[in-house]
């Protein structure tokens, strides 16, 4: 039996904890930086740390973990440069898995946007919309950060965020634009703008639970492995 501990008390934290008890795993409870005796007490026990709460928890899980074999499944977005950093860092000596998205749809849209973007962005303009609920923190959000990166990882174009005011003729960039309203899990959208054609990709989450799903699904992937940073890319394998 998989022993999993939760960091993070909100509402992705108690879907997790539900749906990792009717799995079957052990779950040890939530827990967060500012309630750290369940973390604390139990090292000896824990197998994996599942962490979607706040940028403010990971160092000190980082250095929680530190010296032993607990596995990490990190899917808090908003990570400083330093804080991803410090993650590859503990990767050396633990395993940790990290991804701005746990969906499977989102996974496969990636793998679309290899194929395409080489063949397209020369001669399209390319757009990212993404949607979500109206209490999300941060914008854009993770998930369309990491799209830009699939859509342009040379950084051969300058990201625009929103756009406003006499802006004149478009350069060589790609849009990146955020919603937010009503309880919307999550859409993402790229769009192609070609002379006399669109090509749009979309990917639509209905619930939180394909998150929670792919969450649990890295887990049980975890165990077992060898020190390393994992991602999405190793459950399509």
């Amino acid at each position: 039996m998989i022993n999993v501990l939760i960091v993070g008390k909100g509402k992705m934290g108690c879907l997790l904890k539900n749906r990792a008890e009717e799995l079957g795993m052990n779950c040890l409870g939530c827990c967060d930086v500012l309630d750290p005796s369940l973390l604390e007490q139990n090292k000896d026990r824990i197998d994996v740390i599942l962490d979607f709460s706040h940028p403010d928890n990971l160092n000190w899980i980082l250095e929680q973990i530190r010296g032993t074999r607990i596995a990490l499944v990190e899917g808090t977005t908003a990570l400083s440069k330093e804080q991803k950093e410090a993650m590859e860092k503990a990767a050396e000596d633990n395993p940790v898995f990290y991804s701005a998205n746990y969906s499977y749809g989102i996974a496969v849209f990636h793998k679309i946007l290899e194929l395409a973007a080489p063949l397209l962005k020369d001669s399209f303009d390319i757009e990212i919309v993404e949607t979500h609920h109206n209490q999300k923190a941060d914008a854009p959000s993770g998930t369309a950060l990491a799209l830009l990166e699939t859509i342009d990882p040379g950084k051969e174009y300058d990201p625009v965020f929103g756009r406003e005011g006499v802006i004149g003729k478009r350069g060589r960039e790609i849009g990146i634009h955020a919603l937010r309203g009503g309880t919307v899990a999550g859409i993402h959208e790229v769009g192609f703008y070609g002379n006399d054609e669109i090509l749009e990709i979309r990917h639509t989450a209905n619930s939180r639970m394909i998150f929670v799903d792919g969450a649990l699904k890295a887990a049980r992937f975890l165990c077992g492995q060898e020190p390393g940073l994992y991602s999405m890319v190793d459950l399509l394998k």
